[in-house]
């Protein structure tokens, strides 16, 4: 792994120069494995933020309608009783996906909600996996450190669409156009525009409520009451509704599938031990998603306080730029470790608390500096009063922090539960 980054730094050319050797490891892995995907009905779903929930609540949509479904997400991976996917990966390496297609496949699955990044269109991970539906959720600045470019960074996710026999794409991006473009057959999906169009939108603290319309008929197709708050997961939603609608479920079905999914692991996730304030542990760590994760928030009554770090080795010209945002809507900034790798915490703080200070921030007044995130975490619960809100966001349903030594088991959501009990 060390010889792997001295060759990244010093060579720019490195990913491209390693793209055969990803494509020998995906065809050996399956042939190794006979293409297990074959025979499936695979919904890919891609975009920079709000994969993860759009392939739940699909996978719980058909599951629901008695469709038998597996599912490989950044959160989980199986068929009914999911097992959590430990490595900090979206889509896995060729030979991990094609062990896994394998047992879903055998379990009995019809078909596989399948999480794609821009990495495995680029690195041929998803070689042999036919795509029946492919979706586009968004495209914001992220994975810049890999592609260079945004117009690159959307070429590489544009293929799953290429790939795909149908294309389900958010009308609202402004990206759209190259996802339609690269879809043989298509439909559109949006608050703003979109052949499905989202109207009636009332966004609530337990989720939110929506009518759904066919803009082609303008006529009412159903009405949905999500369980998980946030405009985004509207849009996440209302992509599942254009999904089913295409693999063919009836109205009813894809009602009953969408308001039936209580909440994913890591995502909008309240902890709750009897405390006077709110927490909410978010797996946001985009410039994107991070102003999407503030604009959901209920009205709160006493002051925001958010605890937040950068990863490591990951496109770190957005550090700044969420300091910045960290710094307009929270009262209380505390920045913190992530998955530092082999980069020094300290410096990656440097640029948060840059952003921070030019949002107003003070270090040692509303700015604080803890580079031991079970310290921040246990500071900012000790910090909260009644009225409160605390975000923890960042690294939301993960089980460990890649540190310099390697990985060591953490999770955010166990470490607010001890101090909330504790305090």
């Amino acid at each position: 792994m060390n010889l792997k980054r001295k060759l990244e730094d010093s060579l720019p050319f490195y990913n491209s120069l390693v793209k055969p050797v990803h494509l020998f490891r995906a065809v050996v892995a399956g042939v190794k494995c006979k293409f297990p995907a074959r025979g499936l009905k695979v919904i890919g779903v891609t975009g920079t933020n709000g994969k993860t929930s759009t392939c739940f609540y699909i996978w719980k949509m058909l599951n629901e309608s008695h469709r038998k479904a597996g599912i490989m997400t950044t959160v989980a991976w199986g068929v009914k009783d999911l097992e959590p996917e430990l490595n900090h990966m979206t889509t896995v390496d060729s030979r991990t996906l094609n062990e896994r297609i394998r047992k879903i496949k055998e379990a009995g699955a019809e078909y596989l909600v399948l999480e794609v990044t821009s990495h495995a269109m680029e690195q041929f991970r998803t070689l042999g996996v036919p795509i029946e539906v492919a979706v586009f959720t968004n495209l914001t600045h992220e994975h810049l450190d890999y592609h260079k470019t945004m117009e690159r960074y959307a070429r590489a996710k544009a293929k799953l669409f290429r790939k795909a026999k149908f294309g389900v794409v958010n009308a609202d991006d402004k990206w759209a156009q190259t996802f339609i473009k690269a879809s043989q057959e298509y439909i559109t999906y949006g608050i703003k525009n979109g052949k499905l169009r989202a109207k009636e939108v009332k966004l609530g603290v337990e989720g939110s409520k929506y009518t759904v319309y066919d803009m082609n008929r303008k006529e009412e197709m159903v009405k949905i009451q999500t369980r998980i708050p946030g405009e985004f997961n509207v849009y996440n939603s209302l992509a599942a509704v254009g999904v089913g609608r295409r693999l063919g479920l009836e109205e009813e079905e894809i009602k009953r599938g969408i308001e039936a999914l209580e909440g994913v692991e890591g995502r909008m996730t309240r902890v709750d031990e009897g405390q006077a304030f709110t927490v909410i542990v978010d797996y946001a760590h985009t410039p994107d998603a991070l102003e999407k994760v503030f604009k959901a928030m209920p009205e709160v009554k006493g002051r925001v306080i958010a605890v937040h770090g950068g990863a490591g080795r990951r496109d770190e010209s957005t550090r700044e730029e969420r300091g910045r945002i960290l710094g307009r809507n929270a009262d209380v900034v505390v920045i913190t470790e992530d998955d530092s790798r082999d980069e020094d915490p300290e410096e990656i703080a440097e640029d948060f608390v840059r952003g921070a200070e030019k949002a107003g921030k003070k270090l040692g007044k509303d700015l604080v500096v803890d580079l031991n995130r079970e310290e921040a975490i246990r500071g900012a619960i000790r910090l909260a009063k009644r009225g409160d809100l605390v975000l923890i966001l960042g690294k939301g349903h993960e089980k460990t922090i890649l540190r310099k030594e390697g990985a060591e088991p953490f999770e955010d959501i166990k470490v607010v539960r001890k101090w909330l009990k504790k305090r």
